[in-house]
């Protein structure tokens, strides 16, 4: 297609910090057929962690408000609607569901896709989330999700129809992301961790979902391993106190913010997960991808990927000595985490890659064009 006649599509999303709709909008773009469509990417406030990553990738960025309670991004919404005609708004998270697409609605965007990362509407505590998520999905062309859980419950609790969703599981980039036996040494020197302890890693936003109080927890049950976290959120004041009170200062760091994770994966040798509700997490893809045994609660998302014994140790959520077990066995039995990682390896490569996410997805651009 000539460039002058590219689609234009443009994604919406409620911000850009860390998180993995985030990193799946960045696969997106960064894997999209730039041939056949013309990206850009809008925040609804501010810019966050990932603005830097995204202008990398030669797109242009907007940010439509300077915080999430100044409704500027309504009538600038509509301005950018009106005014540059894309044929596709891509929506992620869940104001730019309920907010933006109802303005590209009514400004006459005829495809309309919003990506639904997770099914945790019955979980969050403001009561309008489920009704607004369900009325605004009715404005939805087609919806994405990213598993099997989430399409489900979109069909059975929000009433779509069966055949306006459609699962794209995520995927990533098995280039960037790939087992790296050889840096062990120099990611640990790196991010000052210590060179022969046995290193359990954290990731993701610190927040009630990924619940880094169990994470902790399982430290302190643990004195011969090191921890660490990466990531920001409303709970790390709470968690910073939690390591004091239990006496873990020595044993956990927190990183903040990892903008290079493919440098940090070489320096660990599990990643603990003990959210108390998921979709299918970028975190365990590139665990998976980089040779890092997993050990993660046993969630309906997880389990489309994940299989227990096989490539990952599933846990009941919540349940501490069981999550001690699992990690125990990891340290006491090598070669059991190097089949867990072995056949978790074979398993993104053969169908996760962020290639064949960001086809599947064109796909369903084209089908409604």
């Amino acid at each position: 297609m000539p460039q002058s006649n590219r689609y234009r599509v443009l994604h919406v999303i409620d911000s850009l910090d860390l998180g993995g709709a985030q990193v799946v909008l960045e696969n997106l773009i960064r894997h999209g057929d730039s041939e056949r469509f013309e990206f850009e990417v809008a925040a609804m406030h501010g810019r966050g962690q990932m603005w830097d990553r995204l202008a990398a990738l030669d797109v242009p960025m907007h940010s439509l408000s300077h915080h999430h309670k100044v409704p500027l991004y309504v009538p600038r919404l509509a301005w950018r609607f009106l005014t540059r005609r894309y044929d596709v708004v891509h929506t992620h998270l869940l104001a730019a569901n309920v907010i933006a697409k109802p303005v590209a609605a009514m400004c006459g965007v005829r495809v309309r896709i919003n990506h639904d990362h997770c099914n945790d509407k019955l979980t969050d505590p403001r009561p309008w989330t489920l009704p607004a998520d369900t009325f605004t999905n009715t404005l939805s062309t087609h919806i994405v999700a990213v598993s099997e859980s989430t399409r489900d419950f979109l069909v059975s609790h929000e009433g779509v129809a069966a055949d306006r969703v459609t699962t794209i599981h995520n995927g990533i980039d098995t280039d960037i992301y790939r087992p790296r036996p050889e840096q062990r040494a120099v990611a640990r020197e790196k991010w000052n961790l210590p060179a022969e302890a046995f290193i359990v890693g954290g990731i993701g936003r610190l927040t009630h979902q990924k619940n880094f109080e169990l994470f902790l927890n399982i430290a302190a049950q643990i004195p011969h391993a090191f921890f660490v976290i990466g990531g920001t959120g409303e709970d790390e004041a709470a968690l910073r106190a939690q390591v004091e009170r239990l006496g873990l200062d020595g044993r956990v760091k927190f990183l903040g913010y990892v903008a290079d994770m493919p440098s940090l994966w070489p320096a660990l040798d599990c990643l603990l997960l003990t959210s108390r509700y998921e979709g299918l997490p970028i975190t365990i893809l590139e665990a998976m991808a980089c040779g890092v045994p997993i050990v993660a609660s046993n969630l309906d998302g997880m389990r489309e990927i994940l299989r227990d014994g096989e490539n990952a140790a599933l846990v009941p959520p919540g349940e501490t000595a069981l999550f001690v077990s699992a990690v125990r066995a990891l340290i006491e039995r090598p070669a059991h985490a190097g089949h867990l990682a072995t056949n978790a390896l074979a398993t993104v490569r053969e169908g996760y890659s962020a290639a064949k996410m960001a086809r599947a997805v064109e796909e369903i651009y084209l089908r409604h064009l």
